[in-house]
């Protein structure tokens, strides 16, 4: 049975067409990153009807889809994740309302794994017996969890040192080859992409469109949990691959006639790993690679996004915005966040939260606007980070009295006594 319309690559550069059945990344002709196009024409008129009779999901929205073989489809229950309504935070911000959709409740923890499903699910298709990605964690976390269910083997080259502990042991729990070397994501990701153009490997970073079909499904959950489009999108920027995808799943939503207006699409990166931040605040048409990124954020601590193009694209498109936090700023948004709403997120996801105060202070978003940002990671990704930067626990000795003064408590008989 098939889901989808018939579907193609196309080069966004040159605009050359690829097969479905291709195993290619980038094109042949000028190298550039590649998307996956529909026959809309194809798609049933019922369709929203039809979506509205199934739980939220990622296979959902299956008709539009690059599946061709549904036997093949490996799923976790990936997708579906709450759009919470922050009203303490909205407050505080100084907004009438502020949504969040949390990825870090997908199975494995973040948003990777509404790509990783179509991903390795095409994999599966494919007949490809190896999968490999290069990751500053969640990636690798995700496709080994995934590949351990395809029954698939899978390896992760990662930067030493650089990947949070709660990722690295997913990572191995699920059995992934993991190979660290001694340089930084980008040089994963040169070396991942090498190997598989020598060998029969399948790449699943976020160079693959398929991938990011997955991840467009976050704006078609945002859009049915709202029951309307937002003003404004907001969410962290690394590779990049997010960000374009949610604008891509949008833009669908209209193409199909089931929505007439478009968010702007708002991309936040850290003040030490911010290529297309710079860029798109300056100007300039071209993002200049950061040869030795650093920010605490590690899953956006990316010099080269391999999907910069499309990321600015989506952002001027759309007449968003880019912004730079540091990473004091994303720290106390992870605090805010989690006290005021009890959403525990990873320091990247924060950079939303970090990235929607910033703005809000300068002007650049409206208090009555329909606002939307997206943390992609729970916070047992790294729970390092609240060992170093939070206040430690307090140790005192096992008498009540002690614990009573220390926390401003009074017995009872003593306050009937006053």
């Amino acid at each position: 049975m098939t889901y989808s319309p018939s579907y193609f690559m196309k080069c966004i550069g040159c605009s050359r067409e690829y097969s479905p059945e291709e195993i290619i990344y980038t094109c042949r002709i000028c190298d550039d990153v590649l998307a996956v196009e529909y026959n809309f024409s194809e798609v049933p008129r019922n369709l929203e009807e039809k979506w509205k009779k199934r739980p939220l999901s990622v296979w959902k929205y299956r008709e539009i889809l690059p599946v061709t073989r549904t036997e093949k489809i490996v799923s976790m229950g990936e997708g579906g994740t709450n759009l919470h309504s922050c009203r303490r935070l909205a407050k505080t911000l100084g907004l009438k309302a502020l949504h969040v959709k949390n990825e870090g409740e997908n199975p494995t923890g973040s948003f990777k794994d509404r790509g990783m499903t179509v991903g390795v699910t095409k994999a599966n298709e494919l007949g490809m017996q190896s999968v490999a990605c290069a990751s500053t964690g969640n990636t690798s976390a995700s496709l080994a969890a995934y590949a351990a269910k395809a029954g698939i083997k899978c390896i992760v080259i990662i930067p030493s040192g650089k990947v949070a502990f709660g990722k690295l042991a997913q990572a191995i729990a699920h059995g992934a080859q993991v190979i660290q070397i001694r340089g930084n994501f980008d040089d994963a990701l040169r070396m991942v992409r090498e190997l598989c153009t020598r060998h029969p490997v399948y790449l699943l970073n976020s160079l693959n469109p398929y991938r990011l079909e997955g991840q467009k499904t976050i704006a078609f959950e945002v859009k049915d949990q709202l029951d309307t489009v937002p003003d404004k999108v907001i969410l962290p920027v690394g590779n990049a691959g997010n960000i374009s995808a949610i604008w891509k799943g949008f833009n669908e939503l209209k193409e199909l006639g089931m929505t007439d207006t478009l968010p702007q699409m708002i991309g936040i990166q850290a003040e030490g790993a911010a290529p297309i931040a710079n860029a798109v605040k300056t100007g300039k048409e071209i993002v200049e690679p950061l040869a030795n990124p650093e920010t605490i954020a590690t899953a956006i601590r990316i010099g080269a996004p391999v999907n910069w193009k499309k990321a600015v694209k989506a952002i001027k498109d759309s007449g968003g915005l880019a912004e730079t936090v540091s990473d004091r700023e994303i720290i106390e948004a992870q605090k805010l966040l989690a006290s005021q709403e009890g959403i525990f997120v990873e320091p990247a996801s924060a950079a939303s939260i970090a990235g929607l105060k910033k703005l809000v202070l300068a002007g650049k978003i409206n208090p009555d606007e329909k606002v939307v940002c997206i943390t992609t990671g729970h916070g047992l990704k790294d729970p390092q980070i609240v060992v170093e930067k939070y206040a430690k626990p307090i140790e005192v000795d096992a008498e009540l009295g002690v614990v009573e003064q220390l926390i401003g408590l009074k017995p009872i008989e003593a306050i009937a006594m006053a």
